[in-house]
């Protein structure tokens, strides 16, 4: 079955450098995704790439089930039908808001033009904003316009490039949840670029973790933070922290927390040394029976604190708890584990 957009072991890169090797996505449905990784990872290239922004020297990026760039095919940008919002908006200061988001409709006449403008502005919440000009919007309603100009020509894909990292905080998250259901009620597929995960998580609903030019795994958010598929994912997505254990059999393994079992099965037989991961939500505190740690650090956060944890062996944890659990530094606290989620490497 062929996607809306396949990339196929794709390679490209800049001055002679590699930065995206055997790179393969497919995206079948019309979801919102995202490319989540650290700045130098990739995923701005790979973004770039699609748009038709940079040649491919090795595989095939398909749209539609139409080859749009391999190593003898780069069809230009302006004839892929994709929709583009750019980190800085990339708004025409010479125009009006209007003006703005029919700009790619220029074959339609004035009346229809006119009529998709009041369309995507009112879908985008900024009715009676047609006549203004960018300079005159804060940067939220530049980044709503941007977002219904990509969605004038109802392209086939949308593609964003860290749409909202220059917002500041407060409206960058209200700006997220807003754009998340703008795209859900036209059901347009989008892959967007991101390094934070938060935002990821929010409006991706299949998230790639990209490292090095490549995938290291592509899922589910909560299946990224509870089901890393390698070390690098674990590292990477949400806190955590790992202590040394040993295996005792292929579902359980002794630690020093005691002996835990959760819901996997691991092959490897007992007696093998591994890294157990403790995500912050994975660590209970004042729970009888459990093991005395020393609190050596809190974060409050509001609704939550985030503590920092020594185990008797001279591991760290971090627990996540209610605020109203107030507990001072330099005391000990019975500790135990929901290991519902093990996850474990080994060493």
């Amino acid at each position: 079955m062929s996607g809306i957009l396949e990339l196929k072991s794709i390679r490209c890169g800049y001055d002679g450098e590699t930065v995206v090797e055997d790179f393969t996505l497919s995206l079948r449905d019309t979801t919102l995704n995202c490319l989540l990784g650290s700045s130098g990872c990739g995923k701005t290239t790979v973004l770039r790439a699609i748009a038709g922004f940079e040649p491919v020297s090795h595989g095939e990026i398909i749209l539609g089930g139409k080859v749009i760039s391999s190593m003898n095919i780069t069809v230009p940008p302006e004839q892929r039908g994709i929709g583009m919002v750019f980190q800085d908006y990339a708004l025409f200061p010479h125009l009006s808001v209007a003006d703005n988001v029919v700009f790619g409709l220029r074959r339609q006449g004035k009346t229809q033009r006119r009529k998709v403008a009041d369309e995507m502005l009112e879908l985008v919440g900024l009715q009676g904003y047609s006549g203004r000009y960018p300079h005159e919007l804060s940067g939220g309603q530049q980044q709503r316009v941007a977002v219904a100009r990509a969605l004038a020509p109802e392209p086939p894909l949308i593609l964003m490039d860290e749409p909202f990292s220059n917002l500041d905080v407060d409206l960058r998250e209200r700006l997220v949840l807003d754009v998340r259901e703008i795209l859900r009620q036209r059901q347009t597929t989008t892959l967007f670029v991101t390094h934070d995960q938060n935002e990821a998580f929010v409006l991706g609903e299949h998230v790639a973790v990209m490292d090095a030019g490549r995938i290291m795994q592509w899922d589910l958010p909560y299946n990224l933070y509870h089901e890393p598929a390698n070390r690098f994912v674990a590292d990477f997505i949400g806190q955590g922290r790992f202590i040394e254990g040993v295996m005792a059999s292929h579902e359980s393994v002794e630690t020093s927390l005691g002996l835990l079992a959760g819901n996997r099965s691991y092959e490897w037989p007992a007696g093998t040394r591994v890294d157990v991961l403790f995500r912050p939500d994975d660590v209970l505190l004042g729970i009888e029976g459990g093991v005395d740690c020393l609190i050596t650090d809190r974060h409050f956060k509001g609704a939550q604190i985030m503590y920092t944890l020594r185990t008797p062996a001279g591991e760290e944890l971090l627990s996540l708890v209610p605020s109203h659990l107030d507990i001072n530094t330099g005391q000990k606290v019975k500790v135990t584990v929901d290991a519902e989620h093990l996850v474990m490497f080994r060493q």
